[in-house]
């Protein structure tokens, strides 16, 4: 049997060694998810007995409770001081796994995870939804605590938190901050947001818009007079419009066409990309203010022209996914495997790829060319 240091050592291993995830698997040893690709550590082969043993030394014996009954549970849990996990434990081909996301102590500042500096602005509104978009593994929760930490940090508001579960910690600091775990603290999400109404905040975080019931209730509460903020699994901030509208049935798609219009503050959607040698990730973003211009566009149902109108606004700190993908390209920070990879127009940024290095190799044949041409070089 594994006993309880063998997990210690192994979260101990992801912290020291900058891993984001921890593996359990029957069949393999400890995998750690690094820089983005998969290591396995070198140690025993996970038998049964031992995922088994893994799992019990971590879970609450409620959320053991709701494996036994569903096949799967989520939670979260401190290791001491040095960090966070969230937890996702399931069943497979009659074993169990988990999953670890390491959730780290230390809040990041914008300059730090690279945000546009408009985002501290739009911080301080006293209303509307703003949005964090994203695959799962893209760094949305790490960009909402940062935000979070920085209302705390500068501002006198009353800040609410939904979460399932809660990742990072918040402490007192300018402002007043109550986190509330689903499942422990509330039933839901929906329940949650209805609820925390009536508990004069100024913010309220929902940790994601997983239902339609959730949906209405963050706009209802964003048109009331509270900055909320929350997070969809959508690719880019057309899409993410597009998702939320199709969310709804046909005969209230106008009426959330108008609701969005007016209430929704700005759609920050991000990716993590490997940084050049594999070591490191640096992240790439699409960002999106409402203007007068978008707001007419998604009011007049005419969303296909969003992009465009995020190409006209960088006065705004507006950008397309792609435009910062090649610029973080140009930098040198990701080669182009991860531009392709990442890229929403991938066939479009394969020939600015080739392109650019036609060119490159144009000018070294003229500069040979020249040398040939000219006095022979002296040789050492």
């Amino acid at each position: 049997m594994v006993k309880m240091i063998h997990i210690d050592r192994v979260l101990e291993t992801c912290i020291k060694q900058g891993a984001s995830d921890i593996h359990l698997v029957t069949g393999r040893p400890p995998v750690l998810r690094l820089h983005g690709g998969l290591r396995s550590l070198e140690t025993k082969v996970l038998e049964p007995d031992d995922t088994v043993a893994l799992m019990k030394s971590i879970t609450p014996d409620r959320n053991q409770q709701e494996l036994q009954e569903g096949g799967s549970t989520d939670f979260g849990f401190a290791f001491g001081d040095k960090g966070r996990f969230r937890v996702s434990v399931f069943r497979q081909r009659g074993h169990l796994s988990l999953v670890l996301r390491l959730i780290p102590n230390d809040l990041l500042t914008f300059a730090q995870i690279g945000l546009p500096d408009i985002i501290a602005r739009l911080c301080g509104r006293p209303q509307g939804l703003f949005l964090v978009t994203g695959p799962t593994g893209s760094g949305k929760s790490t960009t909402l605590a940062s935000m979070i930490n920085y209302i705390n940090e500068n501002m006198e508001r009353h800040i609410i938190t939904v979460e399932d579960p809660i990742e990072y910690y918040q402490y007192h600091k300018k402002s007043i901050i109550n986190q509330r775990e689903v499942g422990i603290d509330v039933p839901s999400f929906s329940e949650a947001v209805r609820r925390s109404l009536r508990q004069d905040p100024d913010v309220i975080l929902v940790g994601e818009l997983r239902d339609l019931e959730t949906i209405e209730t963050a706009i209802r509460a964003a048109e009331t007079g509270h900055l909320v903020f929350s997070t969809l699994h959508t690719t880019g901030c057309q899409g993410t419009i597009t998702r939320i509208i199709d969310a709804f049935p046909v005969n209230q798609q106008e009426q959330i066409r108008v609701q969005l219009s007016t209430n929704l503050v700005a759609v920050l959607s991000q990716t993590l990309c490997r940084k050049v040698g594999g070591k490191g990730r640096v992240a790439a973003y699409e960002f999106m203010v409402i203007t007068p211009a978008i707001a007419n566009l998604i009011r007049e149902n005419k969303t296909f022209r969003i992009n465009s109108a995020i190409q006209t606004g960088k006065k705004y700190g507006m950008q397309l996914m792609d435009d910062h993908l090649w610029t973080l390209f140009e930098r040198q920070l990701i080669d182009a495997e991860e531009l392709y990879e990442h890229a929403r127009q991938p066939e479009e940024m394969m020939a600015k790829v080739n392109k650019r290095n036609s060119t490159v190799t144009g000018q070294q044949t003229v500069v040979s060319q020249e040398d040939q041409d000219g006095e022979p070089r002296k040789r050492e």
